[in-house]
């Protein structure tokens, strides 16, 4: 007998929740800074120079252990765009989830995706520059 879509959407639903929250776990417990198994920036790997993501895993993980000026000084892109991340996420599920098709026109409009783009291009070139008040 197959399942119903309901059981299949509840099983995916349940799948992704236990992947994030274990992903969370998993973040909490090891710092990024102390613990070899977490994969490195392959850019900074092979170039020496940060990428607009360099910083991000151990931004999490302090951001978890509520330290978010760590976290912010680590990554700032990332901080300040979580929230924008997090409701995109959220409005993707919940229309999963109920069938809706609700959206928000800023994350459809070219101007935003070209300024955000440019952002990080501008934060990519400023966190390798080797002067005060940037270099770490």
């Amino acid at each position: 007998m197959p399942f119903s879509p309901t059981a299949i959407k509840i099983s995916k639903i349940t799948l992704l929740l236990l992947l994030l929250g274990g992903g969370f776990v998993f973040f909490y417990l090891f710092n990024p800074s102390q613990h070899s198994f977490f994969l490195p920036c392959p850019f900074k790997y092979l170039t020496g120079f940060n990428c607009p993501g360099c910083g991000s895993q151990r931004a999490i993980h302090h951001l978890l252990h509520g330290d978010v000026f760590t976290a912010f000084g680590l990554n700032p892109l990332l901080i300040l765009s979580l929230p924008l991340i997090l409701y995109s996420l959220g409005l993707r599920l919940w229309n999963y989830i109920f069938k809706t098709e609700l959206r928000v026109q800023l994350f459809y409009s070219n101007v935003f995706i070209y300024i955000y783009f440019g952002i990080a291009i501008i934060y990519w070139f400023i966190r390798n520059l080797s002067f005060y008040p940037f270099a770490k």
